[in-house]
């Protein structure tokens, strides 16, 4: 797995407290349902597809393949995009991820 963005760990390293909360909100929303880790990580995959944020996809994509997903299964549900979101911005989804899928094949 590789690591966390610069961006990232600063700001975790400055608001600590924040930080903290934030990663406690994150785990008892993981944890407030019965979907399976795997299936949890490919629904926030998908909404980060939906908001068609860059950072936000390589980051869930990250955590989908840290939670066991395929490569396979990632751009299936990038896939599904297509007739909700359309052509052009599932295909820049799909770069997203595969930005991430490549870095982890290659490492």
């Amino acid at each position: 797995m590789s690591q966390l963005p610069k961006r990232f760990t600063e700001f975790l390293r400055k608001y600590e407290d924040v930080g903290a909360a934030y990663k406690t909100l994150g785990s008892a929303t993981m944890a407030a349902g019965p979907l399976p880790k795997k299936t949890a990580q490919l629904v926030k995959l998908g909404i980060a597809v939906g908001m068609r944020h860059e950072g936000a996809v390589h980051a869930h994509c990250r955590k989908a393949l840290g939670a066991g997903c395929s490569a396979e299964e990632i751009r299936h549900a990038v896939l599904l995009a297509t007739t909700t979101l359309g052509f052009p911005g599932m295909m820049a989804a799909l770069s997203w991820a595969d930005d991430v899928i490549d870095e982890q094949q290659t490492s």
